[in-house]
């Protein structure tokens, strides 16, 4: 999903060929870096996470001046890039999430053992099953799409329209072009927001009275989609006002302390995700690996009592590939109960 929710000029990027600067732009920092866009999701997952580790790091906007050189460094035109006070330049957040947590372990988004496994999947299903309902939101609606087009082409209106134009495809490629698919993904990410509202009276945070990856992913949602463009804003802040307040002040006051619920029993917002996951993004990730081993660029699967295609996306089987290697190594007590589950075949590493 992080190409589809690149800018359009970022996605161009893609098919421009790379020069190496032989005179860095951007010269080793003495803290962390973020490259990246703020209304991107990806972006803000990880700048929750870099609030919740307690680091030093900054925000700074991807610039045209810079994108060469980030690219070739990072190995990638996507955001968001994390460059290091080593100086590197690393970009996808599920593996940055690991190497922060090496680095600040007090404070780790995936605890170890079964429970991490836990984390990652249900942060899974935000990362590539419920990142299409932040496109249909932003692309599906003009206030929404014009809006943000303009910011993500620095003012530009033909950019701006080009990159309206691309937003199309996007919901094409992820399945929500039909006015049946745009709905099942409003009324399934209401019952998500429902669920959180209900889990944030009882517990801090959606696994406990701490943060874990899942909160930083769903923070993300919000902050860089659902509760800046206008349409879903509107009706979050009306019927969720928990989650706004928690999204807005309340997670960024956690002081590093606090327990997580315990393997298997978890939350009640847990069950809830991974109940949905059976019917949504068990499938998907399945049929997603299907259609890339015999080399098809689309697949089709029944979703919410309609046939719906998918472009055919390898990242989504990498990221597939992790989750069930952290599932593996998690030992017994996490693969007895992902056997009850529904979900076992969609997190077996094959």
């Amino acid at each position: 999903m992080r190409i589809l929710l690149a800018s359009f000029k970022k996605a161009i990027a893609m098919f421009t060929p790379v020069k190496r600067h032989d005179a860095p732009l951007s010269p080793r920092p003495d803290r962390y870096l973020v490259y990246g866009w703020r209304r991107s999701y990806f972006t803000q997952k990880l700048m929750a996470a870099l609030h919740f580790y307690g680091a030093d790091w900054e925000f700074r906007r991807k610039r045209a001046d810079l994108e060469q050189e980030i690219r070739w460094r990072s190995g990638t035109h996507q955001v968001p890039v994390l460059h290091t006070p080593e100086d590197w330049m690393i970009a996808d957040t599920t593996p940055l999430l690991d190497l922060l947590d090496g680095r600040f372990p007090e404070r780790r988004m995936f605890p170890c053992g079964p429970l991490g496994a836990l984390t990652h999947l249900v942060e899974e299903f935000f990362d590539e099953w419920v990142a299409r309902t932040t496109v249909h939101w932003r692309w599906n609606y003009p206030e929404n799409h014009m809006l943000l087009a303009m910011d993500a082409a620095d003012g530009d209106p033909d950019a701006a329209a080009n990159l309206i134009a691309w937003g199309g495809k996007v919901c094409r490629a992820t399945g929500v072009s039909s006015q049946t698919q745009q709905q099942a993904a409003e009324d399934e990410y209401h019952r998500i927001m429902a669920a959180a509202e209900a889990q944030l009276r009882e517990t801090r945070f959606l696994l406990g009275d701490r943060p874990t990856a899942v909160d930083c992913i769903v923070l993300a949602g919000l902050r860089a989609h659902f509760l800046f463009d206008p349409a879903p804003n509107r009706m979050l802040r009306e019927r969720y006002p928990g989650v706004v307040r928690w999204a807005e002040q309340e997670a960024d006051l956690w002081d590093g302390g606090g327990a997580l619920a315990s393997f298997p029993e978890s939350t009640a917002f847990v069950r809830f995700v991974t109940e949905t996951m059976v019917f949504t993004w068990a499938p998907f990730s399945l049929a997603n690996k299907d259609a890339l081993e015999r080399a098809e660029r689309a697949f089709v699967i029944p979703i919410y009592g309609e046939d719906v295609s998918y472009l055919a996306r390898p990242y989504i089987e990498q990221s597939r590939r992790m989750l069930a290697r952290r599932a593996a190594a998690a030992g017994p007590a996490f693969a007895d109960w992902i056997a009850g589950t529904g979900l076992a075949e969609a997190l077996a590493d094959r």
